[in-house]
């Protein structure tokens, strides 16, 4: 029943928007402590929103809505996504990926148009919407150079606005925090900085990534993979799906070389 809720209910959601697979658990993913503490804070307010607000009447006296706004910044690849689909998973909620980039358009109240139609869709359906490619959108604008980066300002107030009424949670994703207005910022619950892993927790990436099945070599260094060559884990994911395939089309087994 709860499954078919849900699919009944964010069907037109479909048509917008890109659903991701909610296949990750808190395990899979790796951010520093702090991070992970900040994760686990969104996934608790979100279950325990309706006896925290409603039964215990919080509603009334910090008079806020049900939804929450966050925002996750870092370099790609360093588990923005990933961080979004673990929460989705684990409160057994449908996760939407927006790409902002195709929803933003130079022509003048066609972003408005385009956004209305994202939440009108996902009204109801309790769905976590995650936005990538925030950038498109935001800038820092600290003098306005034209109509149309004034005009760009009104597109961010919008979204901001859209994102305030809807009654579930709405991650935005960027790769650049500093282009992001702190009059912005101030307005989110949460926000979330993805770094880049350092050295450990890139070899529990590796062996993340590594599958038990896969037939490894005996020269297969981690240490070394995770010390001399800085990547994130997106990157990480890359290499060892590239470096099984090339092992499968020569001698069967994924060495160092």
């Amino acid at each position: 029943l709860d499954a078919g809720a849900r699919q009944a209910s964010s069907s037109k959601l479909g048509e917008l928007a890109a659903r991701l697979p909610p296949g990750y658990q808190w395990s899979d993913l790796v951010v520093p402590p702090k991070q992970a503490e900040q994760l686990q804070s969104i996934s608790a307010y979100l279950r325990h929103r309706d006896r925290v607000l409603s039964e215990w009447g919080y509603e009334k006296t910090v008079a806020r809505t049900q939804g929450l706004k966050v925002l996750f910044a870092g370099e790609s690849g360093t588990g923005k996504t990933m961080g979004s689909q673990v929460i989705a998973a684990e409160l057994g909620l449908e996760i939407f990926r927006v790409d902002l980039a195709t929803t933003v358009s130079k022509y003048i109240g066609e972003t408005e148009k385009n956004l209305d139609r994202i939440f009108g869709a996902a009204e109801g359906s309790n769905a976590i919407l995650f936005f990538d490619e925030a950038d498109a959108l935001f800038g820092k604008r600290s003098e306005i150079s034209d109509s149309h980066d004034r005009y760009a300002n009104i597109e961010v107030a919008y979204l901001l606005q859209k994102m305030e009424g809807y009654a579930g949670a709405v991650i935005l994703a960027t790769n650049y925090r500093r282009n992001i207005d702190d009059a912005f910022v101030r307005r989110l619950d949460f926000v979330i900085d993805f770094p880049f892993p350092e050295v450990e927790d890139r070899k529990r990436i590796w062996r993340l990534l590594l599958p038990a099945e896969a037939p490894l070599a005996e020269d297969l260094d981690i240490d070394f993979l995770a010390t001399q060559f800085k990547l994130s884990g997106g990157a990480i994911r890359n290499c060892s799906l590239s470096a099984a395939f090339q092992a499968a089309d020569d001698e069967g087994v994924i060495g160092m070389r």
